[in-house]
């Protein structure tokens, strides 16, 4: 099959998975870029804008069902911002940037086994102290910028976690959040420069499919437990294929 047609498949499934559980899909599109062996430079900016479009349609659907929290999400994202866009701005060198990329995919494969199996339990959200969002946010912004992802994959366990967020509203701060990062990232990747793929426009239609589904199923409680555990093991073999070969 032709690499692009299978990467328009890969990047629908990815984008209606994620989206289901208020995730934007960066880890799923750097795995699948990595796999098939896409040029280094097209990575980066690949992956923020179709993650800025899932990320939108996300945080559209679960503003609308009230699953979201101001009081926490805002602290976050006033910290992380800034440092996305430095971040959005670096531009690694190919081999750092594949051991970067590499790295993130394994962890980003642990915490999504993590949520596949751990039984989270509702609790009563308490505050969360400034000095906790600037010890997320900051990392967060800065690392999502660098290797162009939205962040939100470590985001919600952090929260969850931290018991700062009802399980509820914990995929909506997320959808928001990564949106935003990911803007930011962008925005900073494009004042440095930008490399775009010619079947980009193709692939923003299949994530932007993808997304709709899956926000929808997000929204209604559709389970995925199941998929999650397949998308460690997708996350886990990317991410080990950059370490060795990247």
């Amino acid at each position: 099959m032709d690499q692009q047609i299978l990467a328009l498949f890969l990047f629908f499934l990815i984008a209606a998975l994620y989206s289901s559980v208020g995730h934007a899909g960066a880890s799923g599109y750097l795995a699948v870029m990595a796999l098939l062996s896409f040029a280094p430079e097209t990575i980066k900016p690949t992956s923020l804008i179709l993650n800025v479009v899932v990320a939108g349609i996300a945080s559209w659907r679960y503003l609308r069902a009230g699953r979201f929290s101001w009081k926490v999400f805002w602290p976050v994202a006033v910290v992380a911002l800034p440092l996305a866009y430095i971040g959005g701005r670096l531009q690694l060198p190919p081999r750092a940037f594949a051991l970067a990329a590499g790295v993130f995919l394994i962890a980003s494969a642990l915490l999504m086994a993590q949520r596949a199996l751990r039984q989270w339990e509702e609790h009563v959200p308490r505050p969360m102290p400034f000095a906790a969002s600037l010890a997320m946010g900051a990392p967060i912004g800065f690392i999502s910028g660098i290797i162009g992802v939205g962040g939100g994959i470590f985001l919600s366990p952090l929260l969850i976690q931290g018991r700062w967020a009802a399980l509820r509203d914990v995929s909506g701060i997320s959808a928001l959040f990564i949106f935003i990062n990911s803007l930011s990232g962008l925005a900073g990747r494009t004042s440095a420069g930008l490399a775009l793929h010619p079947f980009l426009p193709w692939w923003l239609l299949a994530v932007v499919a993808g997304g709709l589904l899956g926000s929808w199923l997000g929204v209604s409680r559709f389970s995925i437990r199941a998929i999650l555990v397949a998308l460690f093991l997708v996350l886990m073999t990317a991410g080990v294929k950059l370490l060795v070969a990247g």
